[in-house]
């Protein structure tokens, strides 16, 4: 009997070990179809703050079992809870994990402490548990076994569309294998269990555990907590985890787009002459790129169907999960066609999510897998206006962008606040890196270095002047410019350097026009861009400087 098959016979006496669960009952690898009727019937929780504990949360529309599951979070945690999540500060662990304000430490005796009361608490209401063994990674060489155990039949049902399941070849399943116990019923208390509010997420490196408990129920916090974890174990056996798209174009080239929201990752990914690896997460190892995901987990609020016609064609199929998008005024959701929900409705959440599995997206890779990449993008939206529309980065470039993760947003809505705000996310995705930044950078650059992948730095935010003066780069422009990078036109060619930044631009590129790629050149006022562009270098000193990042071994380059 190989592992996987030892696994389905004796996950009952590993849970018993595991956790001392003795007296709950476990409804094991249901189908979607099972699991669909499962969370209507019986996932129950808050879904309005003045509503009770115990009101239905998951619904189906008007296509039934042959539709998407509608599932509506708790008020309070409709994205990740980054203030409550934790990784517990074992000895071994205490100077390797990067401690932060959205991964901070837990006291191993209180977590102890609130792990058994968990245990007990389910085994007291005789609970009933849903699990499914999955992995995260479909490479068999390093592919994390994960045991997802929750109350929530849709926790189930997401991360069955989430991650790979059956693969064959995994050595040493039982041993490695991670589990997360969701436990949306229990309700912590701070001065009991040493968590900051009445829910906590926190990851336990010592005993390969994730635990929810609390009301910390958004479908995303199933992917993001393992991902966290992928992303302190992988990078330990050199494998780089990566937050960031990536496809391979006709000629078998390889490529990756980190980017933070708004930035045009997933847009520009999805290009119907390249195929798709991942959307969001995916490791580069001695085998190449390959998807850490099954499925993808789309925002939906503002959808425009036309330019996300994947997502829109999804959104009535079977076996797909709609997050948080109320049914029409005067309906209820059973009345509602999938495809007639107004996609424009943040009253419920901003952050609408929908989840497929990517066996409904067109122009995928086999197994989610592809070669090492030529192209590394780093993409931007600079509502500043003043970073080159593409700049070319030489690998100190590279770690020195990676590590800043910056991006500009636009001027908020509030009094007072007139310009654009910026974001700094170490390696694009700070909040889910385990290790410290530098762990991640010097992984990049030796790959990099290895294969002898280029990289680039693309703005696709705003020309001639900051947001409310300049306007947005078109998609047609930001498409040439990437697709020069893609195809190496761009390798070799004449460059020169805006000197307050200290970024390498071209002086051509194929079918764009050239007066734009210096961007003091497209500022009516000269002047003002230099003004700007000083206050956006201070800005990224600063971020270098409070984060520490010298420290780390990364060298300064503006």
């Amino acid at each position: 009997m190989d592992d996987q098959k030892s696994a389905a016979t004796s996950f009952q006496a590993d849970l018993e070990k595991l956790f001392g669960l003795t007296s709950v009952t476990y409804k094991y690898e249901l189908s979607k179809e099972q699991l669909f009727h499962e969370a209507i019937a019986n996932d129950r929780g808050r879904v309005s703050r003045e509503g009770p504990s115990d009101a239905q949360k998951a619904f189906a529309t008007k296509l039934g079992v042959n539709g998407p599951l509608v599932y509506y979070t708790d008020p309070d945690c409709t994205g990740r809870r980054t203030k409550d999540t934790f990784a517990v500060k074992w000895p071994e662990v205490a100077d390797e994990i990067w401690f932060k304000a959205d991964l901070t430490p837990y006291d191993p005796t209180k977590y102890e402490g609130l792990l058994k009361r968990v245990v007990a608490h389910l085994n007291d209401k005789q609970a009933t548990l849903y699990v499914k063994d999955l992995f995260m990674g479909s490479d068999a060489d390093f592919a994390v076994p994960y045991r997802f155990v929750g109350e929530y039949a849709t926790h189930a049902f997401f991360c069955d569309n989430m991650f790979p399941k059956n693969l064959p070849g995994v050595k040493d399943v039982d041993a490695r294998r991670w589990t997360m116990l969701n436990v949306p019923s229990f309700v912590c208390e701070p001065e009991r269990d040493g968590s900051r509010a009445e829910a906590a997420v926190i990851i336990d490196t010592r005993n390969q555990i994730c635990i929810v408990a609390g009301r910390a129920d958004y479908c995303g916090v199933n992917k993001k907590t393992i991902f966290t974890v992928g992303n302190y174990l992988l990078p330990k056996q050199g494998r780089l985890s990566m937050h960031c798209s990536a496809n391979v174009g006709e000629k078998g080239d390889g490529a990756i787009l980190f980017g933070l929201s708004g930035t045009g990752k997933t847009t520009l990914s999805a290009d119907a002459s390249r195929r798709l690896i991942g959307d969001d997460e995916t490791i580069w190892s001695d085998n190449g790129l390959c998807n850490l995901e099954g499925g993808c987990y789309a925002k939906l609020i503002n959808l425009d169907k036309n330019a996300e016609p994947v997502i829109a064609g999804a959104l009535s199929k079977p076996g797909t999960i709609i997050e948080n998008v109320p049914p029409l005024p005067g309906r209820t959701m059973a009345e509602c066609h999938p495809d007639e929900l107004d996609l424009n409705d943040g009253s419920i959440a901003e952050n609408t999510r929908f989840s497929y599995p990517l066996s409904v997206v067109p122009n995928t890779m086999p197994n989610g897998q592809g070669p090492h990449p030529e192209t590394i993008v780093l993409l931007t939206a600079d509502a500043f206006g003043v970073l080159p529309p593409i700049s070319i980065l030489e690998p100190e470039d590279v770690m020195y962008h990676f590590v800043s993760g910056f991006t500009a947003r636009v001027a908020g809505t509030e009094v007072g606040v007139t310009e654009p705000q910026p974001t700094f996310s170490a390696c694009f995705g700070g909040p889910f890196m385990a290790h410290k930044p530098n762990v991640y950078a010097k992984l990049l650059a030796e790959k990099m270095k290895k294969h002898k992948s280029r990289c680039i730095l693309l703005n696709t935010g705003w020309s001639g002047g900051p947001y409310g003066t300049g306007k947005r780069m078109s998609l047609k422009v930001t498409r040439a410019l990437l697709n020069a990078a893609l195809n190496g036109e761009l390798d070799g060619v004449e460059t020169e350097t805006q000197p307050i930044l200290n970024l390498k631009m071209p002086k051509s590129c194929p079918g764009v026009d050239a007066a734009i790629l210096n961007p003091r050149n497209t500022w009516p006022n000269p002047a003002d861009y230099d003004a700007t562009a000083t206050k956006l270098r201070d800005m990224f000193r600063k971020n270098f400087e409070t984060k520490g990042f010298a420290a780390f071994g990364i060298e300064a380059r503006i």
